[in-house]
């Protein structure tokens, strides 16, 4: 996956929150963030062992449907929660 094959150039920052509360969709997630490995600038990861669930933030620079798809494919995770804030464009 690239920005050239995306149909849009125009860049942007954004964070995307995740919540993973079933650990049965790790490997998944891991491999759809090695598909939009280019997209991605910083991760970092916290598990929270007493509460069964692991925290993760991903620092993305890519195209909004980049971001959007990126965002989705990871939504329809079993037991994945997000969240996405993008930067203003002024800002990017």
């Amino acid at each position: 996956m690239n920005a050239s094959s995306s149909g849009c150039s125009e860049s942007r920052l954004a964070v995307i929150a995740v919540v993973i509360s079933d650990k049965e969709s790790v490997n998944e997630f891991n491999q759809i963030l090695h598909k939009y490995g280019e997209f991605i600038i910083g991760r970092m990861g916290l598990p929270c062992r007493q509460k069964k669930i692991s925290l993760i933030s991903l620092a993305v620079d890519a195209p909004m449907n980049i971001i959007n798809s990126l965002a989705g494919s990871l939504g329809r995770l079993k037991g994945v929660s997000i969240k996405t804030v993008c930067a203003p464009e002024s800002q990017t």
